[in-house]
C-alpha cells in the first residue's frame, strides 16, 4: 500500500500550465531519488498522448513505457495548485500525483488513489488543504465522505425472535467490518430501538465507533415489541455527519410508507432502495447478447491511456454499460467513468466483464471488443 509522508507533498504551488507543473513534479521526483531527470521527457510525451486528468480536480502525470527503464525506485510526488491549473479541455487541476513506477505497481497505486478520491467532496477539500498531514490524510482515506453501507452490511431472513438478537448481530455486521468496537456492541444491545412505522426499527450509538457505517437486518418471521411488528432493524454508527445521506434516504421510505422495500430478498434490491445499486456483483450475471468478456492484451493493464481509450469508446453509444473485472472483485462499474475503471486495477490478461444496456448495446460490445483487441491505442 502506498505510503504518504510531508516530504511527498509540496503545498501551495503555481504553474501558469500543465506542461510547467509537470516539469516541477517530475523535479520533485527526481529530487527524492525515483527518477533520473531524463523522466521528464517522459511525462510530457504521456500527456501530449492522453490527458491524465481523472475529475474532481485530480491529475496524475506519469511516464511512458518507454522511460520506465529511468525510474529508480516506486513513489509519488503531489504537487498542491490552491488556485487550479488549466489542464486543458475546461479542466482545472488542484491536486497532481506525479507517478513514478518501475512495472506494474502504479496499478496499486491508481486503485488506492481514484477510489479515495472519486467521493464528493474531495476536491473541495483538497483544494482548501494548508498543512501536509491534511493531504495526507484525504488521500489515505481517513477523512471519511460517505458512511460504509453495502452487502455485507446487510442481513436478510434473520431467524430471530426479539430485538436483542437483531440488534447483536447487525452491530455485528459494523464490528467485522472495522467501522465499531466492543463497547458499540454492548451499547446497541442495551439500547431500546425507535418504531419508524410498517415493521422497520431504527437504533444508534456513538460509543467505541472508529468509522461511520449503517447496517440492515431483517427477521425471517415478524415478531412483536410493544404491541408493534418487528420486520427489520436499522443500526447506525455514528462518529461523523456522513451517515446523513443515507439516514435522509431512510427519510424517503418512511415518509413515503415504502418500508417494505427495505424487507426484499434480495441484497442488490435492498441497495437499490437506497440508491446503491450500481456495483453489484457482475459473476453472477446472465450471459445474453448483450454481454460479453475480453481479455486486456496492454502488457502494462489498464493504465492511464488505454483506460481513457477504453472509456472514450464506451461513451459513443448511447447505451448503459457496466464492467466488472472478472479477475478483481468482480463487481460491476460504470465502463463511462475513467476513474472507476481505473480503480478496478485491470493487469495484462485480466478479463473483462461488460454489460449494456440500450438500443446500441450490441454494437458497443462489438466496438468495445474491437478496441481492447486492438490495444486500447498502445502496440
Amino acid at each position: 500500500m502506498l505510503q504518504l509522508t510531508p516530504n511527498d507533498i509540496h503545498l501551495g504551488q503555481s504553474q501558469s500550465n500543465k506542461q510547467d507543473a509537470i516539469r516541477a513534479i517530475a523535479a520533485h521526483l527526481s529530487e527524492k531519488g525515483l527518477v533520473d531527470a531524463g523522466y521528464v521527457e517522459g511525462m510530457l510525451n504521456r500527456e501530449a498522448q492522453n490527458s491524465t486528468f481523472l475529475g474532481n480536480g485530480i491529475a496524475i502525470p506519469h511516464g511512458t513505457t518507454d522511460t520506465r527503464s529511468l525510474v529508480k525506485q516506486t513513489g509519488v510526488a503531489v504537487h498542491h495548485f490552491p488556485q487550479g491549473v488549466d489542464w486543458g479541455d475546461g479542466n482545472t487541476v488542484y491536486v497532481a500525483i506525479g507517478i513514478a513506477a518501475k512495472s506494474d505497481e502504479h496499478l496499486g497505486i491508481l486503485k488506492q488513489l481514484t477510489k479515495v478520491l472519486s467521493a464528493d467532496g474531495v476536491e473541495q477539500r483538497l483544494q482548501q488543504s494548508t498543512q501536509a498531514q491534511e493531504i495526507i490524510a484525504l488521500l489515505n482515506g481517513d477523512v471519511q465522505f460517505e458512511a460504509d453501507f453495502d452487502d455485507t452490511l446487510i442481513q436478510l431472513q434473520f431467524p430471530a425472535s426479539d430485538m436483542t438478537q437483531l440488534s447483536a448481530v447487525a452491530s455485528g455486521l459494523l464490528k467485522n467490518k472495522g467501522c465499531v468496537d466492543g463497547e458499540f456492541v454492548a451499547d446497541v444491545i442495551a439500547k431500546d430501538a425507535t418504531p419508524l412505522g410498517n415493521g422497520l426499527w431504527l437504533t444508534s450509538s456513538r460509543q467505541g465507533v472508529s468509522r461511520t457505517g449503517l447496517a440492515l437486518i431483517t427477521a425471517n418471521d415478524a415478531f412483536d415489541l410493544q404491541g408493534q411488528s418487528v420486520k427489520g432493524l436499522i443500526v447506525v454508527a455514528a462518529c461523523n455527519g456522513s451517515h446523513q445521506p443515507l439516514m435522509q434516504k431512510v427519510s424517503e421510505i418512511v415518509f413515503q410508507k415504502n418500508q417494505q422495500a427495505l424487507f426484499a430478498t434480495d441484497k442488490q434490491a435492498v441497495l437499490a432502495a437506497f440508491g446503491l445499486a450500481e456495483s453489484a456483483p457482475a459473476a453472477g450475471a446472465d450471459s445474453s447478447a448483450n454481454t460479453a468478456i475480453f481479455q486486456v492484451k496492454n502488457p502494462h493493464g489498464l493504465h492511464a491511456r488505454p483506460g481513457a481509450m477504453l472509456v472514450a469508446e464506451a461513451k459513443k453509444f448511447e447505451a448503459s454499460i457496466k464492467v466488472a473485472n472478472l479477475d478483481g472483485d468482480g463487481k460491476a462499474v460504470n465502463a463511462k467513468s475513467l476513474m472507476k475503471v481505473i480503480a478496478l486495477g485491470v493487469k495484462c490478461g485480466h478479463k473483462l466483464e461488460f454489460t449494456a444496456d440500450g438500443p446500441d448495446a450490441g454494437q458497443a460490445l462489438e466496438a468495445l471488443g474491437a478496441a481492447i483487441d486492438a490495444g486500447l491505442g498502445e502496440q
